[in-house]
């Protein structure tokens, strides 16, 4: 089993690697349906929108360390060929206290990790979200 992961982009995780990647993520709107939205931050974060995905597998939500609620859903497929990660933009002030805003990828770069090394490098927070997976593809296997 491999997983996309993606990098954080900004100044604050250009030097970050183990423990600082995550699912491809946003934040939803109140009442707003969590797979679309799942799906539009993907799209947004990675710059490509899967086509033709049969079967999504809900992977529930954990709580971050800062408090926010991330649902996650899984489904297999694979990057085009060739493959630009192009993500959105947020605007920051950089350096800080210079009075100067630049705009940086809210994602570096989507890269496939083998199931250890993704454990390496995800979020520890995330890493439920991987055994979940494990157990659901597991349990697809045995039936």
């Amino acid at each position: 089993m491999e997983v996309l992961l993606a990098h954080p982009g900004g100044p604050f995780h250009v030097h970050r690697d183990d423990g600082a990647w995550t699912i491809p993520k946003g934040e939803a709107a109140p009442e707003e349906d969590l797979l679309t939205r799942a799906q539009i931050e993907f799209e947004e974060e990675v710059g490509f929108s899967p086509k033709d995905v049969r079967d999504y597998i809900e992977l529930g939500s954990i709580i971050q360390k800062g408090g926010k609620t991330v649902h996650a859903w899984a489904f297999e497929g694979d990057l085009p060929e060739p493959f630009e990660c192009k993500s959105n933009l947020f605007e920051l002030e950089w350096p800080p206290h210079s009075g100067k805003r630049k705009q940086f990828p809210e994602v570096d770069r989507a890269e496939f990790f083998t199931e250890a090394i993704a454990r390496q490098k995800l979020k520890p927070t995330q890493i439920p979200f991987l055994d979940r997976l494990r157990k659901a593809l597991q349990r697809a296997a045995a039936s």
